[in-house]
């Protein structure tokens, strides 16, 4: 198993000469080329994972120094077992500890394919836990498992806690739905299918982040409109970014802004 330098996704052997995942116009391969790397490789770097609450039931999961991408992997504890999502690229038995103390896992899901990270890994080390990939995004697996499992639509991780498939981002793009968080008044975990901005007032609906390049206002509306009817307030995207509170109201306002925008509702103002 090998795990691209750049977006940190586990490869099957023999890999491809460019991580398919970068090559495609919503990431990037670094001007300097392909890099593949080993677990070993990121271990003798220094690398550890760091846990750390964000709120009850809801654990931090980063690693320093940043792998790939550098995603923060949500950790959502449940009486019925734990969700890791968007897991991050590196994995170590410090790391499966770490988690464990927190209960089993019951699932690995990520909200799109650029944080799928060494999830086959991560499944292998604790117990072969379920992964779980939208089938719409089959095509980007790039580690095969038996603990592979796909779905569409919805899917139930535990009571309160549901993945949701939104598209936008990806086909199969997702968010994970947590009716205890915030309180009890309901916590989305979204990847970057909508990504809390620097604000901390706005969200943002892109096709590619770092190409910068955005999603129709229609499919802004039409993930809103699929999110509103959840009950939730508030958002946390895959960096750890966070709409703290009134997260529903800013989904709303957001997408209205960004459908606005590109119709050229504004056009007078540039």
């Amino acid at each position: 198993m090998l795990i691209c330098a750049t977006c940190a996704v586990e490869r099957d052997e023999p890999t491809p000469d460019v991580c398919p995942i970068c090559a495609d116009e919503r990431q990037y391969v670094p001007e300097d080329g392909q890099q593949w790397l080993t677990l070993d490789e990121l271990a003798g770097a220094g690398r550890k994972i760091v846990l750390e609450q964000n709120e009850p039931g809801l654990i931090a999961v980063s690693t320093e120094p940043k792998t790939g991408i550098g995603q923060t992997a949500q950790l959502v504890v449940t009486p019925k077992g734990s969700l890791l999502w968007d897991p991050v690229g590196y994995v170590d038995d410090n790391a499966v500890a770490a988690v464990l103390e927190h209960g089993p896992v019951a699932a690995i899901a990520a909200s799109h394919p650029h944080m799928f990270g060494v999830q086959v890994e991560w499944s292998r080390r604790l117990g072969n836990a379920p992964v779980l990939i939208a089938a719409a995004d089959r095509e980007w697996l790039g580690r095969s498992n038996p603990s592979v499992t796909f779905w569409s639509g919805s899917t139930t991780i535990a009571d309160g806690l549901v993945l949701h498939q939104t598209g936008g981002h990806f086909p199969g793009s997702a968010v994970a739905h947590w009716a205890a968080g915030a309180g009890g008044k309901g916590v989305l975990l979204t990847g970057d299918t909508v990504f809390p901005n620097p604000d901390r007032r706005t969200v943002a609906f892109m096709r590619s982040y770092p190409n910068r390049l955005p999603l129709s206002g229609g499919v802004a509306l039409r993930i809103a409109a699929q999110l509103e009817m959840l009950t939730f307030d508030r958002i946390y995207g895959n960096f750890n970014n966070v709409i703290d509170s009134g997260a529903k109201g800013v989904l709303h306002d957001s997408a209205q802004r960004h459908a606005a925008w590109t119709r050229g509702d504004f056009d007078h103002l540039t």
